[in-house]
């Protein structure tokens, strides 16, 4: 699709998600980028007067590091440019607070706006310039081929920051078994720069979100998790005798992952697929039930994998 990008940018955030669209041939869908200045105060008195000049037609708007009351241009330019979709990643748990989002919302009435906490959460939600932007950037998706080395990673879906590109190229040669934990590593080189402020909405940082979100798409292709909660169904009490606190404290599952899901008979069990191995649910658990294991299978893996 050829879609026209207008991006409100603001900070090295912005700047870095900029570079990397640019790079992976974004540059002619780039219709405009505003330059926000980043020292403006968290609130304005007066938004109107520093909603840019002289838009360009665009069909999809980036608003990119933006703090505080300086989002509510959004809408003005949003009208002004005649997007019909907007995307405005959250890096830090202060950025824009749910009632500025819910303000942002009621001016853009009719218009697809999202809000990815961190911006590789993003994934495509039927929307058809929201989901050509996503095709290329938001939840990293690999593809691996391996035969207990990984041999080769094909990133089919990255970080619009470019950090799984950079993972992929530093995880060739790497055994498998350590491939998910050396992506976390190789992922804070990078370095991320999602806030380590905990998030309360969440309970955990965002910087940690984006680090669970590359190490699961390395062991979605490898049909494993290093790490894994995994819950005792002999012990997990269930129903009304704790409440489910694993679920109702767990970060990926307040980002809408189903990492945590309560079965019928109302015990739990764990998602290795998008457990972040947070530890919180461990904390939580009233009776005990949880506990990290290595190695947990996820499910078969052979399409992709290749003989030595």
């Amino acid at each position: 699709m050829d879609i026209k990008i207008y991006i409100l940018s603001s900070g090295k955030y912005s700047s870095r998600i900029v570079n990397n669209m640019a790079k992976m041939g974004f540059a002619e869908n780039m219709v405009g980028i505003h330059e926000v200045d980043e020292d403006l105060p968290e609130f304005i008195d007066n938004v109107e007067e520093h909603i840019p000049q002289n838009l360009p037609e665009a069909d999809l708007i980036l608003a990119m590091g933006l703090f505080g009351d300086i989002n509510m241009i959004i809408p003005a330019v949003t009208e002004k440019t005649g997007a019909k979709s907007i995307i405005v990643p959250i890096y830090h748990p202060k950025q824009i607070p749910l009632g500025l989002q819910k303000e942002i919302e009621e001016e853009v009435e009719g218009k697809t706006i999202i809000f990815p906490k961190p911006f590789c959460t993003l994934k495509p939600v039927d929307d058809p310039y929201i989901d050509a932007f996503a095709k290329v950037f938001g939840k990293p998706e690999l593809e691996i081929q391996s035969n207990g080395i990984i041999k080769k990673i094909n990133v089919k879906r990255g970080a619009p920051c470019g950090s799984t590109w950079f993972v992929a190229e530093k995880l060739e040669s790497t055994p498998v078994d350590g491939a998910e934990m050396e992506a976390g590593s190789r992922y804070h080189n990078y370095p991320c720069l999602a806030s380590m402020s905990v998030d309360n909405q969440i309970g955990d940082t965002l910087l940690h979100i984006a680090g669970y979100k590359i190490k699961e798409a390395v062991k979605m292709e490898l049909g494993f998790a290093a790490k894994s909660a995994v819950v005792n169904d002999d012990i997990c009490q269930g129903g009304e005798s704790c409440g489910h606190e694993c679920r109702d404290t767990c970060p990926t599952v307040k980002i809408g992952d189903n990492t945590i899901i309560i079965k019928e008979n109302g015990k739990a069990e764990v998602n290795p697929e998008t457990c972040g191995n947070c530890g919180i649910c461990i904390q939580k658990c009233p009776s005990g039930a949880i506990e990290i294991e290595d190695r947990v299978k996820i499910r078969e893996k052979s399409i992709n994998n290749i003989k030595s």
